[in-house]
């Protein structure tokens, strides 16, 4: 078993989180993380992974479908990524 599926087989219980989602999002959310890292700005992709888990669990609270509120807060992103345009340093 290699070290991310050890982690997620011990954070995701410890959080209470719903392994069934987890399971279904994790490559996409993955996949975000790499577009914003290297499209955008490394320290940008956790946090961007983290509003995505904010918006996605606010829409569960309103009693939209936690998978569906995640796809759609990556699809957000992923426009976002593709407009980006980096300034000029």
């Amino acid at each position: 078993m290699d070290a991310l599926q050890r982690w997620m087989d011990d954070v995701v219980p410890a959080l209470g989180v719903d392994q069934d989602l987890v399971s279904a999002t994790t490559d996409d959310v993955l996949d975000m993380v790499r577009d914003v890292a290297h499209g955008v700005v490394r320290p940008g992709a956790p946090l961007t992974a983290y509003l995505v888990g904010l918006a996605a669990g606010r829409a569960a609270a309103e009693g939209q479908d936690p998978a569906a509120a995640v796809r759609d807060g990556l699809a957000r992103v992923d426009a976002l990524v593709r407009a980006w345009e980096p300034t000029s340093a």
